[in-house]
């Protein structure tokens, strides 16, 4: 087993975006990976969801930030130079996302925190949020990528995201801002004093030394350049959500899902179905989608559902 680790040298969220995903495929099968990185006024959203009901796209834009849309699933976010994202790229033999929670978990509590692991993908302090989490499988390799709110201004998180009272409710909260916490508050914590406490806790879970990647050298690749442009392009950001119409809603224990389907009635056949969800399973989002679009609505109701996801997208339809 071989640890590898890479800090980011600047702050544009697609080509963060495209160094992570260029390591998950070109990551060796002995190998576990951590990259730091860090985004400037920024709102990530999930592979799934509308940018339009998570964010003040325009304003946003208006003001300097980015809009970016990750390849994972889960809620939207935002990031500035207060937060500290975190990514742990590792094959199947060797991915363990609790030995993962505890490298971020120990680093914390070394400066006299108590934190707690809650809900789908959370970590917490004294009930308030500080970290999420999103996770991705592709061709024997696996993503855990989160946040870390340092000294994030919690004003812009009011200001740019738009969660809907639902969520909000469902945490016993009034505003995003009252469910999250910036670990400066609790403790002497910047990004800079976090990093080496990170790399040591990195470090000792798995008994070795790790070595270092060159994040300079592989930006300087085509594959992350094209990455890179593929996700500040207008169709991965933007592309049908501009004309999305919500037909159906339906909350879940595994997130919330905004429908847009189209019937053709005459046939009764699904011609299409978008999804917006900040469901952390993209691949039983896109299930869905297969299995669903070109069927009878009458007859959905027989589909051999594989996956929870499924049998209540179904059940949302057909409300």
């Amino acid at each position: 087993m071989k640890l590898k680790i890479i800090k980011s040298g600047q702050m544009n969220p697609y080509l963060n975006l495209a160094v992570e995903e260029y390591l998950m495929s070109s990551n060796d099968e002995d190998t576990i990976i951590m990259y730091l990185w860090q985004n400037r006024q920024t709102v990530v959203i999930g592979q799934n969801q509308n940018p339009f009901a998570e964010c003040r796209v325009e304003l946003l834009e208006k003001e300097g930030g980015y809009v970016a849309r990750r390849k994972t699933g889960g809620g939207a976010v935002y990031h500035d130079a207060g937060n500290l994202n975190f990514s742990f790229i590792a094959p199947d033999m060797l991915y363990d996302k609790f030995k993962q929670f505890g490298i971020i978990c120990s680093a914390v509590e070394s400066y006299g925190v108590k934190v707690e692991l809650s809900g789908r993908n959370d970590i917490l302090c004294e009930g308030r949020k500080f970290s999420g989490c999103a996770f991705s499988k592709r061709e024997g390799q696996n993503l855990h990528h989160g946040t870390l709110l340092i000294k994030t201004d919690t004003e812009m998180i009011q200001r740019y995201l738009t969660p809907k009272p639902t969520k909000l409710q469902k945490h016993g909260v009034k505003s995003v801002e009252r469910r999250v916490v910036n670990l400066s508050e609790l403790a002497p914590v910047t990004a800079g004093n976090i990093k080496p406490k990170l790399i040591e806790s990195f470090e000792k879970e798995y008994g070795q030394k790790a070595t270092w990647l060159d994040y300079g050298e592989l930006i300087r690749c085509d594959e992350v350049s094209r990455k890179a442009q593929l996700y500040g392009s207008d169709e991965w950001l933007y592309g049908r959500w501009r004309n999305f119409k919500v037909t159906k809603h339906g909350t879940f224990n595994w997130g919330e899902v905004d429908l847009q389907v189209t019937v053709d009635e005459s046939k009764r056949i699904i011609q299409d179905l978008m999804i917006a969800t900040d469901s952390l399973d993209t691949g039983a989002i896109l299930e869905a989608k297969k299995r669903i679009i070109g069927q009878n609505i009458d007859h959905l109701m027989d589909e051999k559902c594989q996956s929870e996801v499924l049998r209540d997208i179904i059940e949302v339809i057909l409300k």
